[in-house]
């Protein structure tokens, strides 16, 4: 991908397992986490180029019985998280005069999800502020985008069909592309979007769903 070589790039929730657990739990929604882990890395491999939000969670369950501890826990990981750790990069990237942010966002909130009502409105959150950023910042050179899965095989996706099989039966059958999504699917969007060759593409949602969606 034009432009990505020596790049030093930022992902939230990259590991799976206690790794993804322990980003979930401490990284992504503790402002002073995020401002050390942005400092260790731009100590130890030069100024941040890229920042990708990717760490989420949800939890399934209809909205009339779901409890604000949820909400809080959903709105903490998925909305607040990627504005912690926008707002602990953007200074140097500002002083650079460049910069990408790439957020995973999804499809929920664009067009609502059954038993996901808080995630879709997290997932509705980081869209709007992915516009805003973006029209704040791109006088400083810094691209701002949002990439939207659609169902996407991956251990999140596998955990609720645990309790559910049918549900990603169902997920499956009503892709038009008639499969799952696969995790590297999503990556060749967002490295598009963090490459030089995406230099005019900002406050852009990109939804990667086999076209689920088209909107």
């Amino acid at each position: 991908m034009n432009g990505l070589d020596g790049k030093v790039v930022l992902v939230t929730g990259a590991a799976s397992g206690i790794g993804r657990a322990i980003a979930l739990r401490l990284d992504v929604t503790d402002a002073a986490s995020i401002q050390a882990a942005v400092a260790e890395t731009e100590q130890a491999l030069g100024p941040l180029d890229v920042l990708v939000n990717n760490a989420g969670w949800d939890e399934v369950e209809p909205f009339v019985e779901s409890r604000v501890a949820t909400w809080d826990k959903l709105l903490e990981i998925n909305l607040k998280g990627p504005l912690l750790c926008a707002h602990a990069v953007l200074p140097g990237m500002i002083a650079r005069g460049s910069g990408r942010i790439v957020s995973i966002a999804s499809d929920a909130g664009r067009v609502g999800s059954s038993g996901e009502a808080v995630y879709s409105a997290a997932k509705a959150g980081v869209i709007g502020f992915t516009k805003t950023l973006a029209r704040e910042v791109a006088r400083h050179g810094i691209n701002v985008n949002v990439v939207c899965p659609g169902p996407t095989d991956t251990p999140l996706l596998a955990g609720i069909g645990a309790d559910n099989p049918k549900l990603v039966e169902a997920l499956s059958r009503a892709v038009p592309l008639g499969r799952l999504g696969r995790p590297e699917e999503v990556a060749a969007a967002v490295a598009f979007l963090a490459s030089d060759d995406a230099g005019f593409i900002t406050g852009q949602t990109l939804s990667v769903s086999g076209g689920l969606t088209m909107v």
